[in-house]
């Protein structure tokens, strides 16, 4: 997988992009467990993308649902045993 990051919000710490390989969009959070801060990537739907292409940062609604592990079902890579928590 290759992510790119097409957008960065400052003020909700997470980034919007794409996953070069497949085409997929992405949403991204950071999170940290015992060993590594690391992102966790969640695909992010194409309609929703569009929809809010002028106005990236108010995708925040999704980011705080990502850290509240609502979207586990999107996650491009499954989290591990000592999974991170949110930052």
């Amino acid at each position: 997988m290759k992510f790119k990051d097409i957008y960065f919000s400052k003020t909700g710490f997470f980034s919007i992009g794409i996953e070069e390989i497949s085409g997929n969009y992405y949403i991204s959070i950071p999170v940290s467990n015992r060993l590594v801060d690391y992102e966790e990537y969640y695909k992010l739907d194409k309609n929703i993308y569009d929809k809010y292409s002028d106005s990236l940062d108010d995708l925040i609604f999704i980011a705080e649902e990502c850290r509240q592990r609502l979207r586990d079902d999107d996650l491009f890579i499954k989290p591990g045993s000592d999974r991170g928590v949110p930052r």
